[in-house]
């Protein structure tokens, strides 16, 4: 069986290295459709309450981009790695299509600072809530038109038909890299083949800029298949969805802080403010504490669209106070969730040390050990990525008169799927220490108090509020 699945793999890759011109095509294809849902619906008024998505191209393009696009672009990295990024990306393609005809220059050391995965992510994330990213097309146009434009203007700049923003600066580089790492499917070098090759060797552009002979993981590859056959030594090949993680992935303090801060942190607190009715009695309390000492101008609504939600012909529009109060929500779920999950991870390393690595040393951020620790913590906090974007979907539909009585058990099924993958990867990590079987039961208690927190907020977003 595992034969055959490896046979089928590299068919499969080879056709996409055969076929490169068809699926040029395809992109293109993928990049007109992308321009038109997100250039026309800013260019028309907005849709009203009987508006829908049979009869109206800003609920079709609303529903494309945040119904359907985004929440299963996130399911498949982990079911065909990033070949939503090699196969039909926009971005990537007009990236790298202006990295072929642009200047070509050297990629500078600020862009290589391994932090932009996660202040890209937490940028974005809290700016498409300011301006109602979900809701309106000139947010739409302002956050994924802007990140399109920055592509081009960096692939223009740098390298030589290289996908330099992907990666470095794309918004959503750094999940995209989290999640393949669980692909049931790596393109795998073969060492001595590739010291040995039987085959003549030809130049090979790798666009995403993946060290080939070092290639370990599938976080960073696209799943072009450029490179298939490559020195008779790559070949895409089945693997064990934990492989990566527990045997190839080391973890790094930015990928961390993305697990922690920005999936199970920022993600988390931008999901749920609107839903939440501490955010409505905080931001009372603080609307009559204003009042009280004459203190108006927080409650202004005369921030411009693209600072702050302000759509008053359809009776919506954020006061200073409502994004100061978004702000402040954010922080404490990133404080509360993610400060809980790195705290357990802290702990947990703490009481069942990883074996010392020769050569490597601790950081401000943590040792080695914890965030090698932090890798198990990827399909409980992608799925809550998933659920959050998946909300805007059922609601999408409730609005087209869809029932959705099924929504919560499914949500709550897949949760729990992932939690239980989360533990189990915890504890095939702390079967690698060589601490004593009780300190490892203590770290693992730790562990899961963690994960409380997290669970206890998406229990409050579909259960409670």
């Amino acid at each position: 069986m595992a034969a055959l699945l490896g046979r089928s793999a590299s068919r499969i890759a080879d056709f996409l290295r055969d076929h490169a011109p068809l699926l040029r095509k395809l992109q293109w294809g993928i990049v007109a459709m992308y321009a038109f849902l997100l250039i026309v619906p800013a260019l028309l008024p907005l849709p009203d309450n009987a508006a829908s998505v049979f009869n109206n191209l800003t609920i079709v393009a609303q529903f494309a981009f945040w119904g359907v696009w985004w929440p299963f672009v996130l399911i498949s990295m982990p079911i065909l790695g990033r070949a939503w990024c090699g196969w039909l990306c926009p971005e990537g393609m007009l990236t790298e299509w202006a990295s072929e005809r642009g200047q070509g220059r050297a990629i500078p050391k600020w862009m290589r600072w391994g932090g932009w995965p996660f202040v890209a992510f937490a940028l974005t994330t809290i700016y498409g809530q300011l301006v109602s990213v979900y809701q309106y097309p000139l947010a739409v146009l302002a956050v994924l038109g802007g990140s399109t434009v920055a592509a081009m203007i960096v692939g223009w700049r740098y390298g030589r038909s290289k996908r330099v923003w992907c990666k470095y600066l794309c918004p959503v580089n750094g999940v995209f890299n989290l999640l393949a790492k669980l692909a049931p499917w790596h393109f795998k070098v073969d060492e001595e083949k590739w010291r040995h090759p039987v085959i003549r060797i030809e130049p090979i552009n790798c666009a995403p800029l993946v060290p080939l002979r070092h290639m370990k993981g599938a976080g960073d590859c696209h799943v072009c298949g450029r490179c298939s056959g490559y020195r008779g030594a790559i070949a895409l090949t089945p693997r064990s969805p934990e492989e990566e993680i527990v045997q190839v992935a080391d973890g790094d303090p930015w990928q961390t802080a993305l697990l922690c801060f920005g999936l199970m942190g920022i993600a988390i607190g931008a999901f749920l403010w609107s839903a939440s009715p501490w955010y409505v009695t905080a931001k009372q309390w603080a609307a009559t504490w204003l009042v009280e000492r004459d203190i108006l101008w927080p409650l202004m609504d005369n921030a411009p669209w693209f600072i702050l939600t302000h759509y008053p012909d359809v009776n919506d529009s954020f006061s200073w106070l409502d994004g100061a109060g978004i702000l402040m929500f954010v922080v404490g779920a990133t404080v509360c969730v993610g400060g809980a999950s790195f705290l357990s991870l802290w702990l947990a390393d703490r009481l069942a040390p990883a074996a010392p690595v020769p050569g490597v040393r601790a950081t401000r951020w943590g040792r080695p050990g914890l965030h090698k620790l932090a890798q198990a913590l990827i399909p409980a906090a992608g799925i809550g990525v998933f659920l959050g974007l998946s909300a805007t979907t059922v609601n999408l539909l409730k609005h087209e008169g869809v029932q959705a009585a099924w929504a919560t058990p499914v949500r709550f099924t897949l949760l729990t799927l992932a939690v239980l993958w989360t533990l189990r990867l915890f504890v095939r990590l702390l079967k690698q220490r060589p601490a004593s079987v009780f300190r490892k039961s203590l770290a693992g208690l730790a562990l899961i108090a963690g994960l409380a927190p997290f669970c206890l907020a998406w229990v409050l977003f579909f259960a409670i509020w």
